[in-house]
């Protein structure tokens, strides 16, 4: 898959340096994947959600943050739409 944009990884890493390396991973595996559907992408993660509108979220560093991004299997692609703690 393509991830647009990992800078908003990086930065909130740099802002939250717990959870760094949690980011790190989920982008290196993300752009090795190769989803068809919503049943590959819950296969590799299946405490990700659907919650409409193409948008995804995906439960980071033992659910201490939330990433949301829409997805769009037709062309493979991953945009990144918010990083956040829950509170967030």
């Amino acid at each position: 898959m393509i991830v647009i944009s990992k800078t908003i990884l990086t930065n909130f890493g740099q802002k939250h340096a717990d959870v760094s390396a949690a980011l790190n991973n989920w982008h290196d595996y993300v752009t090795q994947a190769d989803w068809k559907d919503f049943n590959a992408l819950k296969k590799d993660f299946p405490s990700a959600d659907y919650v409409g509108d193409n948008r995804f979220v995906f439960n980071i560093k033992g659910n201490h943050y939330r990433l949301v991004v829409l997805v769009f299997f037709s062309v493979r692609t991953v945009y990144i739409k918010f990083i956040g703690s829950h509170a967030e």
